[in-house]
């Protein structure tokens, strides 16, 4: 299970760029966010504005999906991660400075930081061979 997190780490680490999904229940939104990630944590840290429609989905609803792809036409190229976590205001210190590490311009602009905490990956690696899956899970309790 290390193992498959490490592959999708080594992805995550390769771009830059996520779609996330939200809902507060009966409204839908998918927007695309900037991220770092934390590999101890096994979490995505972004930014986002309290008035827009997925963070306003999100303060009802925490539950998120998302997914970091790499776009080529090549079928023996395509790589493509989904996840599942939950969406939290952002409070530990680390992770804000790993924000700030991977996108030093953002300090300027003094944005609101959250995290999603990853409780399931499932990775679309065709490099591995056709349709070859890996899939991550938080361990339960």
């Amino acid at each position: 299970m290390k193992n498959n997190l490490q592959k999708i780490i080594s992805f995550i680490d390769k771009h830059h760029v996520m779609s996330l999904a939200s809902t507060d229940g009966t409204t839908l939104s998918v927007c695309n966010l900037f991220y770092a990630f934390d590999e101890n944590e096994v979490s995505f840290v972004v930014a986002s504005s309290e008035d827009t429609t997925h963070i306003q989905n999100i303060l009802k609803n925490h539950l998120v999906a998302g997914s970091v792809v790499l776009e080529t036409k090549t079928v023996g190229k395509i790589q493509g991660l989904q996840f599942r976590g939950v969406f939290l205001p952002l409070e530990n210190e680390k992770l804000k400075k790993t924000y700030f590490k991977t996108f030093p311009y953002a300090i300027a602009l003094k944005p609101k930081l959250w995290q999603i905490k990853i409780n399931y990956f499932k990775m679309t690696d065709n490099t591995l061979g056709f349709g070859k899956k890996i899939i991550w899970q938080e361990a339960l309790l």
